[in-house]
């Protein structure tokens, strides 16, 4: 049955209608390879709906993807403040996705998101303490201070793992490590360097289980290989 693009982009999760029209009005969807405009309708179950050359994707598909999430977006979907949140930045994914796991909103890097519940709950849950890779730079370092970082801390009444730390480069009281932990608790390596006597002033996740940022670029996405995610739930 055919609908309004504007309605039918909405419904899908790509975008409110304002920024459905908006998407059109600019040239960016197309149907049946033809460019649309603002008032067009078009049928989602028989023709080929793009949206900047992506695909729109069957609403009842899971979907998996990895950001590369830049500073000043929070992943919460209902933010108090009105700041920006990372779903704004995979609304030409085709359909509505939610993060999984938290990067808090002055960190970047690696971010899955997905609308399988079944796959962010396995990823998420404590028992199976997916690893964690960050580079972390950080200002206060004086000799030692990764010997310091690699002990066992209590977080919020519990006792992380000894985690993995690998100083990377020095240079009076500025440092920079690379990190892996095994939990996830809520600002784990910021509140590690803290209470190592340091000052983390840039985080970025670099690697989730067996999944790699790589040359990803900033604030940009690609869906998950059918290997990746099988290997990532192992």
């Amino acid at each position: 049955m055919k609908e309004r693009l504007q309605k039918i982009l909405s419904a899908r999760g790509m975008a409110s209608r304002r920024k459905a029209e908006e998407l059109i009005r600019t040239g960016q969807v197309t149907v049946n390879g033809k460019t649309a405009s603002l008032g067009d309708s078009a049928d989602p179950e028989t023709d080929e709906i793009r949206v900047a050359g992506q695909p729109l994707v069957p609403q009842d598909k899971k979907v998996y993807i990895l950001l590369n999430k830049p500073r000043g977006y929070v992943t919460t979907l209902s933010d108090e403040k009105g700041r920006p949140n990372v779903t704004q930045l995979v609304t030409d994914c085709g359909v509505r996705v939610y993060p999984v796991g938290r990067l808090d909103m002055n960190s970047e890097g690696l971010l899955l998101l997905t609308n399988d519940g079944t796959f962010a709950n396995a990823l998420t849950h404590p028992k199976h303490e997916v690893e964690k890779t960050y580079d972390v730079w950080v200002t206060g370092y004086t000799p030692g201070g990764e010997a310091c970082l690699a002990k066992p801390i209590t977080l919020d009444g519990y006792t992380i793992r000894p985690p993995k730390v690998r100083l990377l480069k020095a240079e009076g009281i500025v440092a920079r490590f690379r990190i892996t932990i095994h939990e996830g608790r809520n600002r784990q390596v910021r509140r590690m360097c803290e209470n190592a006597g340091m000052h983390c002033t840039r985080l970025r996740r670099i690697r989730e289980g067996n999944l790699s940022l790589g040359a990803l670029p900033l604030g940009k996405w690609r869906y998950l290989t059918e290997e990746e995610k099988e290997e990532l739930l192992k």
